[in-house]
């Protein structure tokens, strides 16, 4: 096992919810740092690998302090769906976009050695090619897309040799 800690911001979110038991399971220590929309009431909470902090991605010194002494950071945080980011629009900006770069630097700043960015296949917008593929282009359609497609590139700006980033695209 290369990284044994991982840190989770959103953890305690649709995905995280799913995602941290598994990993505990296999024996990683987990941190979820959520601001806790939609509580934590899904964490297997007792066990003693799982730290559940109630945070906001924004508070990027809150952030830092946090993911500090952690290998992995997995960004999992935001507002998920064109529906909910369109209510909102402005809090939706300051967590999909705005807070996103700050959280890299902490992240980097704290010794973090891979960083993890959930990124969306929406970035792609519709496409009439069979195959689409990483280097397909993007052209999004929504406010929400074009979000999670300005964030890949800034990650990367970000990354050495010590700092490695990963972006996925479910």
């Amino acid at each position: 096992m290369k990284f044994k800690k991982i840190f989770i911001a959103g953890g305690a979110g649709y995905v995280g919810s799913c995602l941290v038991p598994e990993l505990l399971r296999k024996n990683y220590e987990v941190t979820v740092y959520d601001i806790m929309y939609y509580t934590d009431n899904f964490l297997p909470k007792k066990n003693p690998n799982l730290k559940v902090i109630q945070g906001d991605i924004r508070d990027d010194k809150k952030v830092y302090e946090n993911c500090k002494g952690n290998d992995v950071f997995l960004n999992l945080a935001c507002i998920s769906n064109d529906t909910s980011f369109a209510l909102d629009e402005k809090l939706s900006t300051s967590i999909n976009l705005d807070a996103f770069e700050p959280m890299v630097i902490a992240a980097k700043k704290a010794g973090i050695k891979r960083f993890i960015y959930a990124s969306s296949s929406s970035v792609y917008g519709i496409s009439n090619e069979k195959d689409v593929k990483e280097d397909h282009p993007l052209v999004p359609l929504t406010l929400y897309n074009k979000y999670k497609g300005i964030c890949e590139p800034r990650l990367f700006n970000n990354t050495d040799e010590n700092f490695e980033g990963v972006v996925f695209r479910p």
